[in-house]
Order: C-alpha cells, then structure tokens, then sequence
C-alpha cells in the first residue's frame, strides 16, 4: 500500500522533518530578541496563502520553509522580552516539548480507561495547585484552554449550586467594573439577562468596595431579586488589582452567596512570598480560575478552574450516555464529567513537566522577578518629566500616563491612545492603552522573566521620544 495514501511517514523522513522543526524553534528562540515583540500586517500582505486545496502533496521542509516565511513573522510574539502588552504569555521550552510529546502521542485525557496515565499526572497537577493556593483536601478541578472557559465553568456550577432550576431568571451575579470581560461573556453564554448582571464602581484603589456590594445585595433581594454569586478578581488585567478576598469571604458565606476569583493572570503569584501576601484569603473562595499560560510560563492554551468541592462539578456537567457504558470508571476519575469537553487533550503534562523539570523554588523566583521589575519601571518613568504614574506597581502592572504641565486632558487623552500603537508598530516593545476612569493609560505587564532592567530602560526611552515626537507635532 502507498504509504502517502495511509498518512505515513517512512522512519527516516519523519526523523529529519522532526530535526527541522525542531531546529526551526531553537532559531526563532534563539534570535527572539532580534525580531519585534508584536508584527501586525494587513491582509494584502498575506494574500499569496489563499489557495485552492491541495490535491497533491509537497515536500515537508517546502512546507516549512513556506510557515517560516510567509505565515509566523506575523504574528504576536509573547515570549519576548519586551512584550508588556496584555497579559503576556512567555512559556519556556519544557512546556514546549511537553506540548509536543502530548501531540505525538496523540494522548486523549477524557476518561480513565483511556488515559489513566495521563489523567493521575493531571491529578497530581492539580493536587499542587490546590495546596499552593490553599483549597481543601476535598477540593478538585481540571484543565481547559483559557480563562474564558475556566470562568464559564466555575458560573455554571455556582448556578447550579446556588440556584434552583425555577430560580434561575432571578439570580443574580455581582462583580466591579474591572472584572475581565470573559465573565460577562460567560453569564450571557449560561443564560443570563443583563438585568441578571451588576457591575460595582471599584474604589479609589480599583478593587471591589465590600460596603457598596452589600448593599446592592440588600437592594436586590428588597426587590425580589435572588443573589447567589460574587466575582472577585485576583490581578485585574488594567491595574494587577486584587479584590479583598477574605472579607468578600466574609461577605458571601452567611449569606450563601458563592464566591468565585478570576485570578488568571495574578493566582499564580501565590508561589512567591510577596504574591502570598496580597492573596490572603484566596484559600477560602468556592472556585478559582488560573491560567498556567500566563505567570506560569507556559505555551498555550493551559487554564485550569479549581473548585472548593469537586462534586459541584460532576453535579453540574456529568452527562451518562449510553455508548459510554463500557468506558465509565468504577473507582477513577473520568475528566469529561467535570467540564464541557468530552475530548480532552493532556494539557497538564506541560506543567507538570516544567515543575518537575525546574522546581517549584525556580518558578516562585521567576515570579517574583516580574514584581521587581514592575517596580523598576515605575521608578524610571517617575524620573522622567510629563510622566504620571495612574496606579503604582501591583502584581507585575504598572499603569501611567504622558500629561505635561499646561496640557488639556483631551489632547493627553489624544497622545496616550498615540504613543503605544507608534512604540508597538516600531518594533521597540509591545505597549498598548487601556482606560481607567474614562481616561486612556499606558500600561505595562512584567511578567517575562527574561525582561533584563535594560529592557525596562530602553522601553521608557522609546516611549518618552515617542511621545515627545507626537507632543511636538501637535
């Protein structure tokens, strides 16, 4: 039989195509810092891919060749040094290599009897994140592709814990204004109306005011409404704010309201001493999101929803189909009763890997090197003139603003929105606005432990000529 008619690849063919992918890796890594953090091209550009489908096959190295040249230049790179853009994701090359051996093993993580390996590493994976965050023995969770699907998990089985079936046009979820929009995508995608939805003005510090969320709850059930669930955030994604979570604790528990924290980008902190000192509490919550993908280096996707009783979960997802009767665990886990997917890929494997690989002490040190240089950052823009700090460096973000003296805030508004898109399309660094207060900032996000002070420094540099160009024009 023709081995191209059975998707093989002969021995040796394979072997070198792998060595060229791999070597393709080892040189973007390795010229990283000599490409731009973010290269952004108009679809003329790119207008050579459009093709009719292939009905012949060409060589793998054509191919390749092709992916190097024409598709991966553009593209944000998040790995880089000076992406302080979003929230950034610089995985490491275990993660890498873990993503691949998931792949080539083709390893499918749904239930037991077809993964029992794989689904006790993603026990194990787990059982460490449940002790570095603090939930309890009976705790469990699982894996899934991002913060999006995380929070969508975690609402769905608040709402069925906390609301009955005839109740559900009447609930009622709390969260402030800088909540990370994937929760309100989430409520919308479960049914809820945005009547259903209240959106609490943060204080001065932009984290959730316990005082004005109780009485919005008072407020509601006055009015026949039913409170069951408060969102609270563990690193805002604008200002790396995190909500006070052991008296929003407080708060929820005697009134059977749960609490659920959004820390995708900030939880992870919790492995560092300074993290654990501005996520007191984080332990008490009834569900946690994570993402592994972003302060814990690794490549995408790789999110992780814990929940304080693993029950929650199977009550609100385990599905029993009939083709399924023979493949039911009788004593184990099967992952797809816990969350939407029924096919699973192995997406613990890479954290797993790297902790095994590198430590636990080398990570919360990595961690703790996004602090520092958060911190370095704000120490260099407040050296500059016409430069405001906005919020001071919290969990690896600092926000801050270009506002000489004499300047309107409308035309700083104007120049703010400017400056990162110029710096950005400059290859310089990767730094984007956000807005708070109605007004536009700048923000970075340090998370990257290959940042060097250098990159700090240089980044400052260019957006302070930047923004002195464009003040100059105007």
């Amino acid at each position: 039989m023709d081995q191209s008619s059975t998707l093989a690849f002969p021995e040796e063919a394979l072997r070198r195509s792998g060595r060229q992918a791999l070597e393709s890796i080892i040189r973007y890594q390795e010229t990283l810092r000599e490409r731009g953090p973010l290269e952004v091209t108009g679809r003329g550009t790119l207008s050579g891919l459009w093709e009719n489908l292939p009905r012949d096959g060409k060589p793998f190295e054509q191919v390749l060749e092709r992916l190097e040249r024409e598709v991966l230049p553009y593209m944000a790179r998040p790995s880089h040094p000076r992406f302080f853009a979003f929230v950034p994701s610089p995985s490491n090359p275990v993660g890498a290599l873990a993503s691949f051996l998931a792949a080539g093993y083709n390893v499918f993580c749904g239930s037991w009897m077809e993964g029992a390996g794989p689904t006790m590493i993603e026990l194990v994976t787990l059982d460490w994140l449940k002790r570095i965050t603090g939930f309890p023995e009976q705790a469990g969770g699982l894996f899934v592709s991002g913060g999006s699907m995380a929070n969508l998990t975690a609402l769905a089985a608040a709402r069925d814990a906390r609301l009955g079936e005839q109740d559900f046009s009447r609930g009622v979820v709390y969260y402030s204004d800088q909540t990370h929009s994937s929760i309100e995508r989430a409520l919308r995608v479960l049914g809820f109306s945005r009547r259903q939805l209240r959106k609490v003005p943060s204080d001065d510090h932009f984290r959730m005011p316990v005082a004005a969320l109780r009485d919005a709850i008072v407020q509601d059930r006055m009015l026949g409404w039913q409170p069951f669930c408060v969102v609270a955030n563990a690193g805002t994604t604008n200002t790396g704010a995190v909500d006070p979570l052991a008296e929003l604790s407080d708060l929820c528990r005697p009134e059977n309201l749960w609490l659920h924290v959004d820390g995708a980008f900030g939880a992870a902190a919790v492995l560092c001493e300074e993290g654990r000192g501005l996520l007191t509490g984080l332990g008490e919550v009834d569900s946690l999101t994570l993402d592994p993908h972003k302060w814990l280096f690794q490549p995408f996707d790789c999110g992780c929803v814990l929940v304080r009783d693993q029950r929650a979960l199977l009550d609100t997802f385990s599905v029993h189909a009939e083709y399924l009767t023979d493949v039911a665990g009788r004593d184990a886990v099967d992952f797809w009763d816990c969350g939407i997917e029924l096919t699973r890929p192995f997406r613990a494997l890479k954290l797993w890997m790297t902790f095994e690989v590198f430590g636990a002490d080398a990570i919360a040190t990595a961690i703790e090197r996004g602090f520092e240089l958060a911190r370095a950052a704000e120490g260099e823009l407040r050296r500059r003139p016409d430069w405001e700090i906005v919020t001071p460096a919290s969990m690896a973000i600092v926000s801050f603003r270009y506002h000489p003296d004499g300047v309107s805030h409308a035309l700083a508004d104007v120049w703010n929105r400017e400056i990162g898109l110029r710096v950005t399309e400059s290859g310089r660094a990767a730094v984007l606005s956000t807005t708070l207060r109605g007004r536009p900032v700048l923000r970075l996000c340090t998370i990257s432990p290959r940042t060097t002070e250098q990159d700090i420094v240089e980044t400052v540099n260019a957006l302070d000529e930047t923004a002195r160009r464009i003040a100059g024009a105007s």
